[in-house]
């Protein structure tokens, strides 16, 4: 894959990871983002601009995220030794994060089939279902309950907004199915792609990546990008979607201060 997609992609990541702070979070050395919430999946490091100064780029990220739990995401928009350099100062690797990717075309735009019968893929504009959609993707995450109020009230203060199209699968009346799409930089970033466990294996996953891709499309973007969990990542291939980089996250709280 050529330079300009990776750097394409990792912008669109950047965008929308960032954009779970309640303000711009950038320093001369740091992209960063701080939800406030005890969860370190949305809170974290997502690129250093600069090795020649890590020790105090360590530091500022240790101050700047203080209080909450938070992750360091190293992408190829990191300078090439950083995943090396965080290591050898005790840094711990939590995960290897494959980023996938496929171009968006006419096809995108076929009918859905396979589908559950019954199950609509609609696009969240209520305050009721956003709720639904939180409590949703949470627990997919395995995330402790009682987060959906703090998490719902974030998305909708979210300054990217305009660029971002929220959708939930329904069955039966209730959400069983969530993703987002983030339209930046020709790309369209697909996050929070979650199915309620006792849903699973029944073709949601497969709706809601299809109706991800046609937004994507519809809104004019030429690649869709995502992260691919060991779950997704087969599903993914079927897709047309192809491996183009990984991010490796560490987890910084077993550093020395």
């Amino acid at each position: 894959m050529d330079s300009r997609v990776v750097a394409q992609v990792t912008a669109n990541f950047r965008r929308y990871l960032m954009g779970w702070s309640e303000a711009e979070r950038k320093d001369e050395l740091l992209d960063y983002f701080c939800s406030g919430l005890a969860v370190p999946q949305f809170n974290g490091v997502v690129r250093v601009r600069s090795l020649g100064q890590i020790d105090h780029a360590v530091a500022t990220a240790r101050t700047r995220l203080a209080g909450v739990p938070w992750w360091w995401w190293v992408g190829p928009d990191s300078p090439m030794n950083t995943s090396t350099l965080l290591g050898d100062r005790g840094a711990e690797i939590l995960a290897v994060l494959p980023v996938m990717a496929r171009p968006l075309g006419f096809d995108d735009l076929a009918p859905l089939e396979g589908a559950p019968i019954g199950l609509g893929i609609e696009t969240v504009e209520e305050s009721a279902m956003l709720r639904e959609v939180t409590r949703t993707y949470s627990a997919s995450m395995g995330l402790l309950p009682g987060l959906e109020a703090d998490l719902a009230r974030i998305e909708v203060q979210r300054v990217d907004n305009a660029d971002i199209v929220r959708l939930a699968a329904i069955l039966a009346g209730e959400v069983v199915g969530t993703a987002t799409v983030i339209t930046a930089e020709e790309v369209a970033g697909i996050f929070l792609v979650h199915v309620a466990a006792p849903y699973r294996q029944r073709g949601i996953g497969r709706a809601l990546t299809a109706t991800a891709l046609r937004v994507g499309y519809e809104r004019g973007m030429r690649l869709a990008a995502l992260g691919a969990s060991a779950a997704g990542e087969p599903l993914y291939r079927q897709f047309g979607f192809e491996k183009i980089f990984e991010y490796h996250i560490f987890n910084l709280s077993t550093m020395s201060a």
